[in-house]
C-alpha cells in the first residue's frame, strides 16, 4: 500500500490514483463517496471525475487519526 508521502500535495487526482492510499478498491471509493465518508468529486465530463489532492491528503490524515474509523467498511 502506498504511503501519505506518495500523494502529491497539490493538484487532481483520478479514483485510480486514490484508493490504493486507503486499501480498499474502486467500488469501495464510490460507495464512500456516495455516503459522504469521501469528499465529493469535480466532474470534468460525463465519464470523468478528479478530487483534489489536499482534500484526499486530509482524508487519510482523519481516517489515520480516528481510531473509530474502519477502512473495510
Amino acid at each position: 500500500m502506498p504511503s501519505y508521502d506518495d500523494l502529491p500535495k497539490t493538484g487532481l487526482l483520478r479514483d485510480r490514483q486514490i484508493y490504493p492510499f486507503f486499501g480498499i478498491g474502486r467500488s469501495t471509493w464510490w460507495k464512500w463517496v456516495k455516503e459522504g465518508k469521501a469528499p465529493p468529486g469535480i466532474k470534468l465530463g460525463s465519464r470523468t471525475t478528479v478530487w483534489r489532492a489536499e482534500d484526499v491528503r486530509q482524508l487519510l490524515l482523519d481516517l489515520s487519526t480516528d481510531p473509530s474509523t474502519d477502512s473495510t467498511q
